[in-house]
């Protein structure tokens, strides 16, 4: 009867994403029926990590993480968990042979914003972003490729970049968020006390050179996954552009976010524009 949890266990991470991020469910609705509860299922992963170390401010976090970590290495090993969430990602897991040094790359950079607060260097800060972003990108990738390790080689790269687009785009939305609130400071070499605009274009350009590089990749994307992945770079993509129209100030002081009715005017531009082998 373990089939009626594992049902459950499913329904619980795309309830997760449907829930925690819009967008991201909005783009994860245009992939293929094939693949889209595998990506619920790592996108439910994450987010509960992400969520012990950056919201549960009233309990012990380290704690909390300690104790999901520890699940997490008995779901992979014993292939179930009674956490519906770490349930359904074991099985997406295995079912396409994700390699592990991933998933414990993502735990370790999670596991940093439990004390680190500051990058000060280049290379500190790719390490962040590779755990917390590329990574990402790359077990979603081995779903995509359905575990086609010659294309998955060849996608590796893009894939790369495009997460780290789509993490660097949220540090610029959330800076205000994660600098007054966690005390948290990812760019490295600028004072996002003092952001200006000339420190606010190099991040935006460094951005769209991998969104450039990410681009490429979503053209080779099988069928199945390729439009959903589509949507995302394109909501990404205006976010990114009303960052660089609002003033360094002000993104200091709010957060910018696309509202969801210019989300459903852009899927529907992105699905004519696709439908017309415009995506090139």
């Amino acid at each position: 009867m373990k089939e009626i949890f594992d049902n459950l266990s499913a329904s619980c991470s795309k309830k997760v994403t449907k829930m925690y991020s819009t967008s991201f469910s909005m783009a994860t609705k245009m992939l293929a029926p094939t693949i889209r509860q595998d990506i619920y299922n790592i996108y439910g992963f994450v987010r509960l990590a992400d969520e012990i170390v950056d919201s549960f401010h009233e309990y012990n976090k380290e704690e909390l993480f300690n104790k999901f970590e520890e699940e997490l290495h008995y779901a992979l090993k014993h292939k179930i968990s009674m956490n519906p969430v770490l349930n359904s990602f074991q099985h997406t897991v295995h079912n396409y042979n994700v390699d592990r040094h991933l998933i414990d790359s993502f735990m370790s950079s999670m596991r940093l914003d439990l004390s680190k607060s500051e990058y000060l260097t280049d290379d500190e800060f790719k390490q962040y972003i590779y755990g917390s972003a590329d990574v990402v990108g790359l077990m979603c990738l081995k779903v995509f490729v359905k575990g086609d390790e010659r294309k998955f080689e060849e996608l590796r790269d893009a894939a790369m970049h495009l997460g780290s687009a789509f993490q660097k785009v949220n540090f610029l939305r959330d800076l205000k968020a994660d600098y007054e609130t966690l005390n948290r400071s990812y760019f490295p070499n600028t004072n996002l006390s003092a952001l200006d605009e000339t420190s606010k274009k190099a991040i935006i350009d460094e951005i769209e050179d991998d969104f450039r590089r990410g681009y490429q990749g979503i053209l080779q994307l099988p069928a199945e996954a390729k439009f959903g992945v589509f949507i995302a770079y394109r909501y990404y993509r205006r976010l990114l552009k009303k960052l660089a129209r609002t003033p360094a100030i002000e993104i200091k002081n709010s957060r910018i976010r696309v509202p969801n009715y210019e989300k459903f005017g852009l899927l529907t531009r992105s699905y004519v524009k696709f439908q017309l082998n415009l995506v090139k």
